[in-house]
């Protein structure tokens, strides 16, 4: 480990861990690939490949943690953190901006210009002409058969209040470690990791029931596959968002936060946040309008 002073710029040492994260990510990539085509064993080889990256990752962050309680990181270190945290939550926005893209020029261009208005006028007349453009849709081929939406007033509203309550949950950890509160920082957290695994859990409720008695699928046109693409990578992050915030309640019982220095429970609590404020879209934009 590298030292460190207060002027200096802060030099790693040599880490092994790039190398091990990339033999695990070429091991998954590469044996999914072989499962898309029909290997038998590639599922074996998966299965390696995450548990590669799932000891990656452990190993990784235990010798931060170590470096930092070590007194190796410095303000400007702590700088390099936040702004690493920001760019990074700054891309996830580009991916979700990039599903929302897709859902706006469906609903507003594409649907509409299947059905005839604007210059689709002559794709509707000869190709489709009893298509009617109304969303939500699966196309003028009916793609995936007959299907009914899903509504915003259940399953999804309980889970709007769900998710904005660990919002409040997570504020109130926060505020409780910036005043050296031990126990309501970690009740806070122990109550937002709850709430974050209940919302994954009523979101699985909704999908079997989206698919058993609507026949709602990924294959029911443009409204099923951007639907599912949007609430099921918001889920996916729901759940990385969840074990982050699992991680600093752990951390935070054996005392590893303080007033002055608990960043990495501040960067998973702005993750946090950011799912919060995607839900509050995806719940406007895909099951209200």
């Amino acid at each position: 480990m590298a030292a460190t002073h207060d002027d200096a710029y802060y030099v790693p040492h040599g880490t092994k861990w790039p190398i091990m994260g990339s033999i695990g990510l070429t091991v998954l990539v590469s044996s999914f690939a072989s499962l898309l085509n029909g290997s038998e064993s590639a599922g074996i080889g998966m299965i390696i490949g995450v548990l590669i990256m799932i000891a990656m990752m452990f190993l990784w962050f235990a010798e931060v943690i170590k470096e930092s309680h070590a007194g190796y990181y410095n303000a400007q270190v702590d700088v390099s953190f936040r702004m690493g945290m920001g760019w990074f939550i700054f891309s996830e926005v580009m991916f979700f901006a990039a599903f929302f893209g897709a859902l706006y020029y469906a609903r507003i261009y594409s649907v509409p210009w299947v059905g005839g208005e604007g210059a689709g006028f002559t794709t509707n007349e000869f190709l489709w002409p009893d298509y009617e453009a109304i969303w939500p849709t699966n196309g003028p081929s009916e793609v995936g058969g007959e299907f009914k939406p899903m509504a915003a007033w259940g399953l999804p509203a309980l889970n709007t209040i769900i998710l904005l309550t660990s919002g409040v949950t997570v504020t109130i950890a926060h505020h409780g470690i910036l005043k050296n509160q031990r126990a309501v920082f970690n009740w806070g957290l122990f109550a937002t990791v709850l709430l974050g695994a209940l919302f994954v859990y009523c979101q699985y409720v909704e999908y079997a029931h989206a698919y058993s008695d609507y026949n709602l699928t990924l294959e029911s046109g443009i409204y099923g596959s951007t639907f599912f693409m949007l609430t099921g990578f918001h889920g996916f992050h729901v759940t990385i968002g969840a074990i982050m915030l699992a991680v600093m309640w752990f951390r935070g019982i054996n005392g590893h936060f303080n007033g002055k220095n608990h960043f990495a429970f501040e960067a998973a609590a702005w993750y946090w946040h950011f799912v919060d404020v995607v839900w509050l879209g995806l719940f406007i934009f895909v099951y209200w309008l």
